[in-house]
């Protein structure tokens, strides 16, 4: 109880930042104390919860022209993306090995997925493409690869968080519009597939593992708190580094096929 509460207030928090990671770094915490289908059950409520929640602390500061002309493309990307999952999933593993005692398996989804995160930290890291002002036109793509990203892999908060870096937002309307924009698309994406879902995870998650992910998420919930109020002591390059620390550790976990 208190590992998963405390790994769910600091990701929680961290998340508030970077405008991702909270199902990443969860998802691990709980499959040390569960199997995997409940520890997917689990991470998916605090999710959705937390986002919520979120949207509760920083929507007023969210940039809402931003959020239509990325939010619309990415939730009709997230469509195409989550019907193509099937498709993709029926491909054979590029690897596979043992490490630590479980069997990690490197996919052409994760591959592809890590690999242009990681091009966005180096990206991100370059000194001339911190100077670059994105156009107000790649807001949109940017909303189209994160949504197809995310209906196809469930890993869109990266590119999100890269693409709304550069689209001359303040750090509070960063954090909002990123908010906003992930509800979109998780709402979006869990309508495609979540009734398979719900059929096979959902169902785990029952009794004490309930009373649990009521915990995890009301951590959360303090967590991204306490986040809005550091928020005001960050810089903005702050957060720029932040996501770009996470950006690293995400895309070479995937590319790695540790996620």
């Amino acid at each position: 109880m208190i590992i998963i509460c405390l790994a769910a207030l600091l990701a929680s928090a961290l998340t508030l930042f970077s405008g991702f990671g909270l199902g990443t770094l969860l998802t691990p915490v709980f499959a040390i104390f569960f199997p995997i289908p409940a520890a997917v059950a689990m991470t998916a409520v605090v999710h959705l919860a937390n986002n919520l929640f979120k949207i509760g602390l920083v929507a007023r500061d969210a940039d809402w022209r931003t959020v239509a002309r990325f939010g619309l493309p990415a939730a009709l990307a997230a469509l195409a993306g989550a019907g193509l999952l099937t498709l993709f999933s029926g491909l054979d593993s590029l690897a596979r090995y043992e490490l630590g005692g479980a069997v990690h398996e490197i996919t052409p989804v994760k591959l592809v997925v890590g690999l242009v995160i990681v091009a966005f930290v180096l990206l991100e890291l370059s000194p001339r493409f911190s100077r670059l002002a994105l156009p107000p036109s790649w807001v949109p793509v940017g909303g189209l690869l994160s949504g197809f990203f995310g209906g196809l892999s469930g890993n869109q908060g990266a590119l999100r968080s890269a693409f709304l870096i550069k689209a001359g937002l303040s750090k509070e309307a960063f954090v909002g519009t990123g908010a906003v924009c992930a509800v979109i698309v998780d709402g979006v994406r869990l309508a495609v597939y979540g009734t398979a879902f719900q059929a096979g995870g959902w169902q785990v998650v029952h009794g004490n593992e309930g009373r649990l992910v009521i915990a995890a998420t009301l951590s959360a919930f303090f967590g991204a708190w306490l986040g809005k109020k550091l928020l005001k002591k960050v810089t903005l390059r702050a957060v720029e580094l932040t996501v770009a620390g996470m950006m690293a550790l995400v895309g070479s976990a995937l590319v790695a096929g540790l996620l």
